[in-house]
């Protein structure tokens, strides 16, 4: 067991078989060193003019006219001495706010004959162009715009985009490795040719929401542009050069760094460079945007410090999610990568980081196992507890000394991993069989069941085995808005009352096995832990008895001024996987396999049909005692296999209701044939006598068709694309 832990934990590590488990481990590894090594205090080469709630209500709502951002430029430079201005936020449009396109239109249309509007405009108009003075404010000074980029192909490119970063073909070995974009939202030409430079604004948002990387080139057209913190860095070093530094581990070029004049920038292989958060939000000193315009902070607040101007109230949509905080300034993640590259302290995973990572888990796995197999559990805990100290610290130390970002979560979990399977090996699986046969088949069986079964334990097993089993599906529709519509107190009230009521009728009769509840769905299963001939009847049974029961309960539910309840139900019978499944944290009685998703599919087909119950043919075959109507021949999402679904009627005989059906079986009949007319007539027949929402169904769909006839290779199979 050892050796399995090692040879997985060995493959996640080199790339071979990734574990999502574990990539989320290091993420909070990751999120909890950062905030272990939160900084003492403000960085001094760094500041961030903020675009505040008491900016907006002095100056109004953004974005304000360019001649105040031309004067805001100018107080940063002149009165502040800045040494760099970046701005997180982009200026795609031009500024209509002065009204001096319309002043132009009255010239030369209604006013064209006044020849004193005419030189009042030509006078006043250069104070009007507030792009033109944005623009000179802009010029001649270090300043970067930022830029947005897109992958989606439905997304327009607009605005200029700045100079490249470098070479596209310095990066050739390693460019299919690089973000790609298609499209961008750039500034105005006027003003991006103003600016010294320009660079992106867009993290890089991992699976749980969370930025913690952000890529500092990316590719659009060929070209290679930079992120805001690197132009920005890049212009406070007297715009120096940016080279790749490339690495061939293992034969493979693979991108490591980049080096801007002296400084050498740890990045992945996908050229992103993780963020080293100095603390929470507003870990860096923040200046009103306001006061910054009317000369209100210290003469020397700004002087020789990288400036980014972003904005921090929520009603401009920059608040980000990271590890130090859920609504975190955007313009201070490019703070702290600005911070960071300054020190040269960006966190790197260099190539040899593999290797290591596979020796420490072959050294640590015969360690453990030798040590643990011959230590008392007390003395076993203390060295385990004594390693983990041991590697902790060592992780701490690289982070923090090394800017090392240890993959630390594969040898956190090899540790944790033997020390659990030593000290629960006994307990499990020698000691406590009967015990826990009772314990874990008592939530999923009757009692009497699991008296029989605990009789003969032997005979039943929790291990995965292949076994044919019918299984059902229900699920309430229109859940949500019931959900919305209760206070949670009576909501628990509402589905313990519902879910009680379909468990009674599973357990009832020839008992079946609750898998699980699923919010409001119920999965169950006939045919184990305990095999049953009947196991498909008993489905198809209790699925019409749960139907059924939906009236009574209904008027019980009417009586509380609750909601009333429509249910579907699906029966699928096939071979599936049963067996106690789960992780090393939490196991399960459980079915699981093609057979489980079909069953899935079906039921959710009975909102589309109209009807509260459909089966499976392979049900339909093994359960013969029903009337049965054929609903139709599908395939569904995720399987080329067509299946045929049918909605079991009733138990008993019934000539009438056989009749019905056997009629709009001679409708399928036609359809099948592609003779619409004569099918829409059988139908239109069927519907008169007894209508219900599978005819409606039906009707729309020969109409279409007879409209729209399908290909000559149609084969009468109706595709659903979707879950």
């Amino acid at each position: 067991m050892g050796l399995l832990c090692f040879v997985l934990l060995a493959a996640h590590a080199m790339g071979m078989l990734r574990l999502p488990a574990l990539d989320r481990l290091d993420a909070y590894l990751y999120d909890t060193r950062v905030r272990l090594a939160a900084a003492s205090g403000p960085d001094p080469r760094v500041a961030i003019i903020d675009i505040d709630e008491k900016s907006l209500a002095a100056l109004g709502r953004w974005p304000w006219r360019r001649d105040v951002m031309a004067r805001l430029v100018d107080q940063v430079f002149t009165r502040d001495h800045a040494a760099t201005l970046g701005f997180d936020v982009v200026f795609a449009e031009t500024d209509d706010s002065t009204g001096l396109a319309t002043l132009r239109r009255l010239a030369s249309g209604e006013l064209s004959d006044v020849p004193e509007f005419a030189t009042t405009l030509k006078r006043i108009a250069p104070r009007l162009e507030t792009d033109s003075r944005f623009a000179t404010a802009l010029r001649q000074r270090k300043t970067v715009l930022g830029f947005y980029y897109s992958q989606d192909p439905k997304a327009v490119s607009t605005g200029a985009l700045p100079p490249p970063a470098l070479d596209a073909d310095a990066l050739a070995p390693v460019a299919a490795d690089i973000p790609r974009a298609q499209h961008y939202g750039a500034n105005l030409a006027q003003l991006q040719g103003a600016a010294a430079a320009g660079g992106h604004f867009v993290p890089a948002v991992d699976a749980d929401g969370v930025i913690r990387r952000v890529p500092l080139l990316v590719q659009i057209g060929g070209q290679l542009y930079p992120a805001l913190s690197l132009a920005l860095v890049r212009e406070a070093l007297g715009n120096a050069p940016i080279a790749p530094v490339i690495e061939a581990g293992a034969g493979v070029p693979q991108l490591e760094a980049l080096t801007v004049g002296p400084l050498r920038l740890a990045v992945d292989r996908f050229g992103r460079a993780t963020v080293p958060y100095r603390g929470p939000a507003h870990s860096f000193d923040y200046f009103s945007a306001v006061d910054v315009l009317n000369g209100n902070i210290p003469p020397t607040a700004l002087k020789d410090r990288i400036v980014l101007l972003g904005a921090t109230t929520p009603g401009l949509n920059d608040l980000r999610v990271t590890p130090v905080g859920e609504a975190y300034p955007g313009v201070e993640v490019h703070a702290n990568l600005v911070s960071a590259m300054l020190d040269g302290a960006l966190p790197e995973r260099p190539g040899y980081l593999l290797g290591a990572e596979v020796v420490l888990l072959a050294l640590l796995t015969p360690m453990l196992v030798w040590l643990l197999a011959r230590r008392p559990p007390l003395q076993a805990s203390v060295v385990v507890l004594g390693l983990l100290a041991v590697l902790v610290a060592g992780d701490i130390w690289l982070w923090r000394v090394q800017h090392v970002d240890f993959p630390f979560a594969s040898t956190l979990t090899l540790v944790l991993l033997l020390y659990v399977l030593n000290m629960a090996w006994g307990y499990m699986f020698v000691t406590r069989r009967q015990s826990q046969l009772r314990e874990l088949f008592g939530q999923y069986v009757v009692p009497e069941l699991v008296d029989r079964m605990s009789a003969d334990p032997g005979r039943y097993t929790m291990v995965g085995q292949s076994r044919e089993l019918s299984i059902l599906f229900t699920d309430v529709r229109r859940f949500t808005s019931i959900s919305e519509s209760m206070p949670p107190a009576e909501l628990t009230q509402f589905m313990n009352a519902f879910l009680t009521e379909i468990s009674t009728i599973i357990r009832s009769g020839q008992p079946g096995t609750i898998d699980k509840y699923i919010g409001d769905c119920v999965m169950a299963f006939w045919g184990a832990p305990i095999p049953d001939p009947l196991q498909a009847h008993n489905a198809v049974l209790a699925a019409l008895n749960i139907s059924a029961a939906m009236g009574p309960l209904n008027e019980r539910f009417a009586e509380r001024n609750w909601p009333q309840v429509v249910v579907g139900v699906g029966v699928h019978t096939g071979v599936a996987t049963v067996g106690d499944m789960g992780s090393s944290y939490r196991l399960t009685y459980t079915a699981m396999g093609d057979a489980v998703n079909l069953t899935s599919r079906i039921e959710s087909l009975t909102k589309f049909y109209g009807v509260p119950v459909l089966v499976s043919g392979a049900t339909r075959d093994a359960a013969p005692g029903f009337i049965y109507r054929e609903v139709d021949r599908v395939r569904v999402k995720g399987r080329e296999d067509a299946v045929t679904l049918y909605e079991p009627l009733s138990s008993a005989a019934d000539p009438v209701l056989q009749a019905q059906v056997d009629d709009f079986a001679q409708v399928l009949v036609a359809y099948r044939a592609r003779q619409w007319a004569p099918a829409l007539a059988l139908l239109q027949a069927l519907r008169a006598e007894a209508d219900c929402a599978l005819y409606a169904v039906w009707q729309a769909r020969l109409e279409y068709l007879q409209q729209t006839p399908p290909p000559a290779a149609w084969d009468g199979v109706h595709v659903f694309e979707s879950k």
